[in-house]
């Protein structure tokens, strides 16, 4: 099984770090009470992708995030629409 990697630029100069998605997903539960992390591949040349979604904690919380984030895209096309 392939194990998933996600690469991170660091803030100072251009060196490069890899993190897998397990690191990322123990490090997100280290200090908050619920995550949710989407990801997906870049898009093939046909236009699929793979999207995953994967979350830690109380699944209402869970729910609640994600539909708070939706939210927040909305109001942001909505914005951008108006101007």
């Amino acid at each position: 099984m392939k194990k998933s990697v996600v690469k991170l630029e660091q803030k100072t100069g251009n060196e490069k770090k890899e993190y897998s998605l397990e690191q990322i997903r123990n490090a997100l539960k280290e200090n908050n009470a619920c995550y949710v992390l989407i990801t997906c591949t870049d898009p093939t040349s046909d236009g699929k992708m793979n999207v995953e979604m994967s979350y830690d904690g109380d699944e209402v919380l869970a729910s609640y995030l994600v539909d708070n984030a939706q939210q927040v895209f909305d109001g942001r096309a909505s914005n951008e629409k108006s101007h």
